[in-house]
């Protein structure tokens, strides 16, 4: 009996819509114009030399905000187009709707009430908020949806917020600053008594997380929908509209703090910002500190399946260790090497990830093609970033144990690797040899991972071209057939 294949011989062509470069085609064309838009709306409200200043302080806070949040983001970096993408589309495309629409709304209500101020309190109290944050936040559900793979938690959630609040943050503090240089050209002020003084010391000094830190609770939101499972459909839905929300309420309230009287401002910003920026810094700390606790708790499964060295769980979940690690690599090897072994890092730590949301029931239907990729990806650069691992855990490994007195045998609990929680066994094939009271590194690079002496040839060459694998260990180890389990290891390698 004749039987269908399992897949089609030849699947239907995606129509043009559906092709990457299309896409991306056309996400670039409307940022493009976007700014293009944002551009000339900005600088006919300041003027160029208010435009050139304005951009000229505005700017200052930037590279702090990316650094710092690039900074949470190193346990698992996401790509940069992503980061990328969220910043332009906070300074081009959410500011220039946040203008469109905070203009017309304002107008619309002055027009209607025949009361210019009052549109304008309500402007700022209630339309800027939710104008502001929804379209902060269609970065955030742009990335969620079509970047599912590079949004898996609350650190990312954050971090794609806050890129994306930086970006808008930035525009506006170009507009205010601009229009406050303006204004003291009109005057005649200078020094510290001027307009722009007072504005650039409010926005950029005191409150350059206003904006980060309102969109971030979005970004919550959808980082704790991220670790929902599947059947969740309410909650995956629910939770970043709560979150939204809260974002909303927080920047109105921020907003209609010059409403409580002289020192409302003061009141709002010691007593409400600082103390939610202090617990939202606390939160994103703690995820980015239990992330490392998952790389090492997951990654010993596939130290005995022969895809990790013994070391390596415990040397990647360190930063540290991971530093130590990339310098040690650009150090003897260059740049390109280092760049291999920061590749190593992250594609482990996504592999950790994958395991812990398979254990969970959380994984999709693409969890044993994904995990195959990347355990294809570390295999391709286990001649590069083992040795440079192997040195930062050497590096960062705790001091000798001396043994107690007449328990055991002399320095058996002794030496690298009994803090890891790993046999001494375990290590014969790392390039260490036993010994009493521990194990001596021995030639550390040739033969890696292999128990084989060290060849007379350094341990990098100079170019970026990864050793040849002996003719014993070119067989890669078997890949799982299914979720991963607590009581289900993986296969040995063979």
């Amino acid at each position: 009996m004749a039987t269908c294949p399992p897949y089609p011989t030849n699947p239907p062509r995606p129509h043009w819509w559906q092709r990457g470069w299309v896409r991306y085609g056309a996400l670039t064309t409307l940022l493009a114009i976007s700014g293009l838009v944002i551009l000339a709306l900005v600088r006919e409200q300041t003027g160029t030399q208010g435009f050139l200043v304005g951009l000229g302080l505005a700017v200052l806070p930037v590279p702090l905000l990316m650094a710092a949040f690039r900074w949470l983001d190193r346990v698992e970096p996401g790509p940069w187009r992503n980061l990328v993408f969220c910043f332009a589309w906070g300074a081009c495309a959410a500011a220039l709707i946040a203008i469109i629409a905070n203009s017309f709304a304002t107008r619309w209500i002055a027009t209607a009430t025949a009361d210019p101020a009052g549109a304008d309190t309500l402007g700022a109290t209630v339309i800027a908020p939710v104008v502001e944050e929804s379209a902060k936040a269609a970065a955030v559900l742009l990335v969620f949806l079509f970047r599912r793979r590079d949004f898996t938690g609350i650190v990312d959630g954050v971090v794609t917020a806050g890129v994306t609040a930086t970006g808008f943050a930035f525009t506006e503090n170009i507009l205010y600053l601009g229009n406050a240089f303006g204004t003291d050209q009109l005057t005649g002020d200078s020094g510290f008594a001027s307009v722009t003084a007072a504005t650039f010391f409010v926005r950029v000094v005191m409150s350059p997380f206003a904006h980060p830190l309102f969109t971030v609770l979005t970004g919550i939101g959808f980082g704790i929908a991220a670790l929902s499972t599947g059947r969740h459909h309410l909650r995956r839905a629910l939770l970043p509209l709560a979150g939204l929300l809260l974002a909303m309420g927080m920047h109105a309230l921020w907003n209609g703090s010059a409403a409580f009287g002289e020192y409302g401002f003061l009141a709002v910003y010691g007593a409400f910002m600082v103390p939610c920026f202090g617990l939202l810094t606390w939160l994103v700390i703690w995820t980015r500190q239990r992330e490392l606790r998952t790389v090492r708790e997951e990654l010993p499964a596939y130290v005995m399946a022969g895809w990790l060295a013994p070391a390596e769980p415990h040397t990647l979940a360190s930063m540290h260790a991971r530093r130590l690690a990339r310098q040690y690599a650009r150090r003897h090897a260059g740049k390109q090497a280092a760049r291999a072994v920061a590749q190593y890092e992250a594609y482990a730590t996504s592999l950790a990830f994958l395991r812990q949301r398979g254990r969970k029931g959380r994984a999709g239907p693409d969890f044993a093609v994904r995990e195959r990729e990347l355990l294809d990806a570390l295999w391709h650069r286990r001649d590069v970033a083992r040795p440079a691992l192997d040195h930062a855990a050497r590096a960062t490994a705790p001091p000798p144990v001396a043994p107690w007195p007449g328990y055991g045998t002399p320095g058996s609990h002794a030496g690298y690797g009994y803090g890891y929680g790993y046999a001494a066994a375990a290590y014969a094939g790392y390039g260490y040899a036993a010994r009493p009271g521990g194990f001596a590194p021995v030639a550390p690079y040739g033969g890696y991972g292999h128990g084989h002496p060290a060849p007379a040839a350094p341990a990098f060459t100079p170019a970026w071209v990864p050793a040849p694998l002996p003719a014993h260990a070119r067989s890669r180890p078997a890949y799982p057939s299914a979720h991963p389990a607590p009581h289900q290891p993986l296969p040995r390698r063979p």
